[in-house]
């Protein structure tokens, strides 16, 4: 979290804590130890939204440029869709740090694709990494895309 943070053993879970600023109106990462560390990989086991917060639903973002044109370049791709999508987080009035889940599509995602799906979302998020799932895709709706990402977020 971007207000501070700081790790908690609970129940068997680490719980990224809320230190500095930060209220109990914030997400809560948990990375159970027994699952391994996922922020090296650029996601947190789950996020825990706290009560009274509304939740809304950006659909995929994909790699286009504000031209509406597409790299054939898999990695400009994906760092434009984090572009895109910190557009629309901010035309809702949402931070980074309020995103509870993303949802990557990966056109044939092969290991070599890991390195810049990391950089990627960890430039986006930082330390506040959201619960992720990555799914690998033959195709998506338009048949130049190789990436497109969706989230879910907990508005004030």
């Amino acid at each position: 979290m971007t207000k501070g943070c700081k790790h908690l053993l609970i129940g068997g879970a680490i719980i990224m804590g809320l230190t500095g600023n930060a209220t109990a109106d914030d997400l809560v990462i948990v990375n159970p130890p027994s699952l391994g560390d996922p922020t090296s990989k650029g996601y947190s086991t789950a996020v825990v939204i706290p009560q009274g917060k509304r939740l809304a639903f950006v659909s995929g973002q994909g790699g286009f440029d504000s031209r509406g044109q597409l790299s054939p370049d898999f990695a400009t791709q994906v760092t434009q869709a984090y572009d895109n999508l910190a557009v629309a987080l901010e035309a809702i009035g949402a931070r980074p740090d309020q995103v509870a889940k993303l949802t990557v599509f990966v056109v044939d995602h092969d290991m070599s694709k890991l390195g810049i799906l990391t950089e990627n979302v960890t430039r986006m998020f930082g330390q506040t990494l959201p619960a992720q799932t990555m799914i690998s895709v033959p195709k998506l709706a338009i048949d130049p895309m190789l990436f497109e990402v969706e989230a879910v977020v907990a508005l004030d």
